[in-house]
């Protein structure tokens, strides 16, 4: 299947992308158009837009003021805390320009670093738009980050400025970030000059603060009062902000996105994927301290004039249906969230959103993950009545936004679709413009349709990471040196490529199971498993088997209503093997209450294969709970045991 847009594109590249950023000047604003589209001369890092001038921050406040002033930018939800708060367009750009005035008070200059550690807040997204403002680089980190992974990223970074804020609360628990940052810098080299606390709630109790160095964020915001808060125009190459990606064995990769090619890139999936206008109303649930939070709740929805819900909080706490009541009382267009919240979501049961009106949503977005058939399918029929896409898609933090999707506007059974492109559940959906990609084998040659390998992308685009903060050579041998006299962009995902053109992804290329000679995806077996009416969540590894190589260990979490039994082992592994394939051979399954997860959702198969083999974990920091360690310990033991007598 060959989509127009994308023959237009492959035919003239340049051209593409110079009559797209001509057609988007009213969204992104260039003080200077860039004198050419792209030049590389490898090593070297690429540049897109060399040039042109232009400013992110600047492009989503300033330059939309004027249009949606009094429209809502953000709509500030905290169920916990029962926090509710709108702010309009003028009312961000005025705290954007305090917080601009102020950073330059402070000694914060063009190039200079500046890192958040906090929720989701208006506070924090207005920080991170002056910093773009006055040409400073931000980098947020997770504020559920251990104070170890905020030491890591702060010695990365090296920031001026922390800002942070007293607490967050989750299902009732206290997360203290303001200590958090205390003990981080107590083990870090690095010492910032100033660290600005934000108050969660004005009459809680007040955490210890360091004289000379920490202040409250009302004291620093008064530093500008009489201060510049002029934006300053960059070249489209310098860089906007820094996302560390949640390392596993190694340190985090300090991933760099420039001005130009990431306001572009961001757009360009907006409104490709996404069909977004300014009269959307976003539901995003991701967190600013993740790629999507950056991408699509602070800067591309505001560039776009959208209005957003800035969600402080989880989806199924402090009440079971949280989710769908947001939905019903603040009428979203468009719901973008990853496949673990939807099946948590699922966990729950349809009843949950039957409860409330649906009618305002018109598409739903996911990613982080592959989103399971079964969950789409119960997405796409059980709670919208085949109403509205459920449209998966795939990209990473390195691309900033959407590089493999389903185009909104062809997409099957869109009210003003041209029915076109149907969606196939599991499928992450074909490349976009500018996307170029293929399946290749260890070696790095390319295999044909239907064949199982890594995907590497064979160009970059405008939203690729062109470096890694400041460590350029680290960039070019993990993601350009994968292959010996390949210059080609190592994705680390395990995928296929149908005949049609639409990629399957099987999880990462470092977790393929190889049995007997045979490599299937992790993803393969635990969406084989969710298709069980038992199964709420499932992870599965390869370990090490005498006779096959590997054999699968998996791991089950069951839906309300059905219990563990040696019954429903067997069940489940035969289900498999009739669904999936005989070839699915299993050393052991099973049943535990909860998976060893990153804080944004993803299994951490990586634990799971080293608590078996008994090697150390590794850096544990980023997980959500370490007591899954414990269940998943517990299981394998059982595991072992059951393989000794049988």
């Amino acid at each position: 299947m060959e989509i127009t847009i994308y023959r237009r594109w492959a035919s003239d590249p340049e051209g593409y992308w110079r009559e797209f950023v001509e057609k988007t000047r009213s969204l992104i604003y260039w003080a200077k158009m860039p004198e050419k589209i792209f030049e590389w001369n490898p090593p070297e890092p690429f540049k897109w837009f060399p040039g042109g001038y232009t400013n992110a921050g600047y492009s989503a406040v300033d330059y939309k003021v004027g249009r949606f002033g009094d429209k809502p930018a953000y709509i500030y939800l905290n169920p916990e805390l029962g926090v509710e708060r709108k702010i309009t367009y003028r009312e961000l750009y005025e705290l954007t320009c305090r917080f601009s005035a102020a950073m330059r008070a402070a000694g914060v200059k063009r190039g200079d670093a500046v890192l958040l550690y906090m929720p989701n807040t208006v506070e924090a997204v207005a920080a991170i738009l002056a910093a773009a403002r006055i040409g400073a680089v931000s980098s947020t980190v997770f504020a559920g980050f251990s104070p170890k992974a905020v030491a890591d990223r702060v010695e990365l970074v090296e920031p001026k400025i922390v800002f942070t804020q007293d607490y967050s609360v989750r299902r009732g628990r206290k997360t203290p970030l303001k200590e958090n940052i205390d003990e981080a810098l107590k083990i870090s080299q690095w010492r910032p000059q100033m660290v600005v606390v934000r108050r969660a709630v004005a009459e809680e109790k007040e955490p210890p603060m360091e004289k000379g160095r920490d202040m409250w964020l009302e004291e620093f915001l008064e530093l500008g009062r009489y201060g510049d808060c002029s934006p300053e125009f960059v070249e489209a190459n310098e860089p906007l902000f820094v996302l560390p990606t949640s390392g596993t064995t190694a340190k985090p990769k300090p991933v760099v996105h420039a001005h130009g090619g990431y306001q572009v890139w961001i757009v360009h999936g907006a409104l490709l994927v996404y069909g977004l206008s300014s009269d959307d109303i976003i539901f995003n649930t991701s967190d600013i301290g993740w790629i999507v939070g950056q991408s699509y709740i602070v800067f591309a929805p505001t560039i776009m004039g959208t209005t957003s819900i800035l969600f402080d909080g989880v989806i199924d706490h402090p009440k079971p249906d949280i989710f769908w009541e947001i939905v019903e009382k603040y009428r979203p267009t468009l719901i973008w969230t990853s496949p673990t919240a939807a099946r948590m979501l699922m966990r729950l049961g349809v009843g949950q959103a039957r409860k409330h009106d649906l009618s305002s949503v018109k598409r739903v977005v996911t990613a982080g993950e592959v989103l399971n058939p079964e969950v789409w399918r119960w997405l796409y029929e059980d709670v919208f009545q085949k109403r509205v896409p459920v449209i998966d898609h795939w990209w990473q933090t390195e691309l900033s936004g959407p590089a493999i999707g389903y185009y909104y506007a062809l997409v099957k059974d869109m009210p003003y679709g041209l029915e076109f492109m149907s969606i196939k559940p599991g499928s992450a959906g074909m490349p976009l413009p500018g996307v170029e990609v293929e399946v290749v084998d260890e070696k790095g040659n390319p295999l044909p349709p239907g064949q199982k390998g890594t995907l590497v992308i064979k160009r970059p685009f405008p939203g690729m990471t062109p470096t890694l903060w400041k460590d350029h050579q680290r960039y070019m041998a993990d993601y350009w040196g994968r292959y010996e006299g390949k210059l080609v962009y190592y994705t680390g995902d395990a995928a296929h490529i149908d005949e049609d053109g639409y990629v399957w992804f099987g999880g990462r290329a470092d977790e393929v199971i190889k049995i007997a000679g045979h490599r299937i995806g992790t993803i393969e077996v635990e969406s084989s498993l969710l298709t069980h009416p038992a199964v709420a969540e499932a992870a599965v590894v390869g370990v090490p088997d005498p006779i096959r190589g590997e054999a699968i260990a998996a791991f089950v979490v069951l839906r309300p209503g059905w219990t563990p039994s040696e019954r429903l082992r067997k069940e489940l592994i035969e289900h498999v093997r009739k669904t999936f394939g005989p070839i699915a051979v299993f050393v052991g399954l099973e049943f535990v209450n909860m998976l060893p997860r990153t804080r944004s959702g993803k299994i951490m198969r990586r634990v799971l294969r080293r608590v078996w083999t008994g090697e150390a974990v590794g850096d544990i920091s980023t997980i959500e709970d370490e007591a899954s360690i414990e269940e998943v310990r517990e299981a394998i033991s059982k595991m072992k045991t059951l393989r000794e007598e049988g």
